[in-house]
């Protein structure tokens, strides 16, 4: 039981990684850096893989809590630095480590001719030290620890090319749009303790089990703070309305890209709604409000979407979109499909998104999609993989989207908080999906040539890009397959897994995975449910449509878009969202801080009283000045002024008293 017992293992190699690293990197080698980088990250995974192992000898059904130090006291106000361990924590631990080893070992091919490489991967692993920091926190307030680092650690990594203003412009958009939501998230810890009197998940979870559930039009506390929660889940995962700095996160380096959309920051308040299940699901409002903003924006994202030409930018609406997908399972009360579509998706993404940068990679940094075409023979490894990528995520029978994002729907349609409409736009949305994606596929990959061969030399990417491709590959395939044996009347290891996390839920109200699906329907009509069932063919629609406006029929899609102008450019334009912001929020705030703050607080308040003061000063000094004259004569006079006026004030004393 040795890493059980020392889980401060699995969040300190990371963080000595990026410590060595970034101050003695920059004067080694590059594979120095690589050994460092890559060594720590790959010691934590096989730590989790340890914890894994340990954890299944123990009683499972419990928690495993570490306590190490009493971190803050003040009063009633005690913070301990403190770790658990439960399914929940294993299952995001190895997603964690597994596609971030991956990411490190895959930027060690696409970094290798950018400068700051040492600092790059101390920033890398400092991400996964903070999120693994999150994951296993034991109470709020560490868990802010974490998500604050990751928030600081995606400002540095999407800003790496700091001399690129787009890149720096993203990265300070990221981390003031994020603090936006984060401000409710402290309010929300300050309202826990206020209710419970601690901020620990064990004591807050155990005075809610005596708590009865609020009314579903009541705002009570327990809404609040559940509201307040969510507020941060917006911003960090990047929900309606604070996800647009998510799409600008594209201006950093591609391996960034990845590790933030699939493994890292994104997924940590799909995280934290889980965890904190207990207390929303004693909120029947905040969840409604949880499942509303998570299916609105998989749609929205969806139609953005449709009609982008930036290969990176496709993907990061898709990310919003699926992240809408996990917020709207755990709305629903479906917290397991949520968390299984989250590990399915960060084999998918992450696949996605790493070859979509062995594509840009290919094409000398081309990123516009109408730029590419017919690049499927020339690097096959890349077209494989990100095809199988887009199979996962389009939910095509047999790929890991495919179990994980039926569960959520069926759950949204039949399961106890079941909404008809919720689950309408889940199905729109994944039919757009699918047709957004192979649209992709079909663009970059087949039809014509649309580049030219004499400025651009295509060629596969290097082994240490491709490999982990390979291996993402494999998982968006199989990744999917522990819910498999439940299509042929078998268990949902995967729902089986989390079960006592998310028991105390489910006893009371929910119905299981295997009973709401089925329906009572035998093995056979199971299968042939989930495989003819509405989510398969949205897919297999948006599949057709893109496979006949870009492969069969190319110019009836200039037909198209020539007849419906006004919604492509509102969908191209991202429904003009970021200028609607900046006229309603930014230049208001520039305005006021350059002519309120600036020019009349600073400048003619502040600077003007002090430099007032001053000239005075300065002035009334140079008037005393010309008083030392050094003449005798004149300093008798004075002594003799001095005289005369404290004899007459001593005399109109005397006359007055």
């Amino acid at each position: 039981m040795f890493v059980l017992n020392h889980l401060w293992i699995i969040i300190a190699l990371p963080l000595l990684g990026a410590a060595v690293n970034g101050l003695l990197g920059r004067n080694w080698p590059k594979s120095a850096v690589n050994s460092v980088g890559i060594g720590s990250v790959a010691l934590s995974f096989l730590g989790v893989l340890e914890l894994t192992r340990e954890f299944l000898q123990t009683d499972t059904s419990q928690v495993w809590f570490q306590r190490y130090f009493n971190w803050i006291s003040s009063g009633h106000f005690q913070v301990d630095f403190a770790l658990s361990v439960d399914q929940l924590t294993i299952v995001m631990l190895l997603v964690v480590t597994f596609v971030g080893l991956l990411v490190h070992i895959y930027s060690t091919g696409y970094m290798a001719h950018e400068g700051g490489y040492y600092r790059f991967f101390a920033y890398l692993n400092l991400f996964v030290f903070f999120m693994l920091t999150l994951v296993l926190a034991a109470n709020l307030v560490l868990m802010f620890v974490g998500w604050e680092g990751v928030g600081l650690c995606s400002y540095l990594l999407i800003g790496f090319w700091f001399l690129k203003k787009t890149a720096t412009d993203a990265g300070k958009k990221a981390f003031i749009t994020t603090r936006i939501g984060d401000f409710g998230f402290t309010i929300g810890i300050l309202l826990a303790f206020w209710t419970f009197n601690s901020i620990d998940f064990g004591t807050i979870f155990s005075q809610l089990a005596g708590l009865p559930a609020e009314s579903a039009t009541g705002f009570g506390t327990l809404t609040a703070i559940s509201l307040l929660l969510f507020a941060g889940a917006i911003g960090k995962s990047a929900q309606i309305p604070l996800y647009v700095w998510l799409p600008d996160a594209m201006e950093g380096p591609t391996p960034v890209s990845a590790l933030i959309h699939a493994a890292t920051m994104v997924t940590a308040g799909v995280y934290m709604v889980a965890r904190m299940h207990p207390l929303f699901s004693r909120a029947p409002l905040a969840m409604f409000v949880v499942a509303l903003v998570g299916a609105a924006t998989a749609f929205y994202a969806a139609t953005i979407g449709l009609f982008q030409t930036d290969i990176k930018k496709v993907l990061a609406y898709s990310t919003v979109s699926q992240l809408g997908y996990m917020f709207l399972g755990c709305g629903v009360g479906a917290y397991a499909a949520g968390i299984f579509h989250l590990m399915t998706h960060a084999f998918f993404k992450g696949l996605l998104f790493l070859a979509s940068g062995s594509v840009i990679h290919a094409m000398n940094g081309e990123q516009d999609m109408r730029k590419m075409g017919g690049l499927r023979k020339k690097i096959p490894v890349t077209y494989w993989t990100m095809l199988a990528g887009t199979l996962a995520i389009a939910g095509i029978p047999g790929f890991s989207g495919f179990f994980s994002k039926d569960e959520i729907l069926e759950a949204a349609g039949a399961g106890p908080h079941a909404n008809f409409w919720l689950w309408l736009l889940g199905l729109v949305a994944a039919g757009l999906t699918s047709f957004y994606m192979f649209r992709l596929i079909f663009l970059t990959f087949f039809g014509k040539q649309r580049y030219d061969e004499k400025k651009v030399h295509v060629h596969e990417s290097p082994r240490s890009m491709t490999i982990p491709l390979v291996i993402l590959a494999i998982c968006s395939i199989a990744g999917g397959w522990f819910a498999a044996p439940h299509l042929v009347g078998g268990n949902d290891h995967f729902e089986s897994w989390v079960h006592p996390v998310f028991a105390s839920y489910q006893g009371q109200e929910l119905v299981t995975q295997q009973e709401s699906l089925a329906g009572g329907a035998g093995e056979g009509a199971e299968l042939l449910h989930a495989l003819t069932g509405p989510p398969v063919w949205a897919a297999l629609i948006g599949l057709l449509l893109a496979w006949w406006f870009y492969i069969q029929k190319p110019d009836a899609a200039k037909t198209a878009l020539g007849k419906m102008r006004g919604l492509h450019s509102l969908l191209y334009n991202k429904y003009y969202v970021d200028e609607i912001y900046n006229a309603l929020f930014i230049q208001p705030f520039l305005w006021i801080s350059t002519n309120v703050l600036w020019h009349l607080v600073d400048e003619k308040i502040i600077d003007g009283t002090v430099n007032g003061i001053a000239h005075i000063s300065r002035e009334t000094g140079g008037q005393v000045r010309e008083l030392q004259s050094g003449n005798a004569r004149s300093y008798a006079s004075w002594v003799v002024i001095g005289a005369v006026g404290f004899t007459v004030l001593l005399i109109g004393l005397w006359m007055v008293r």
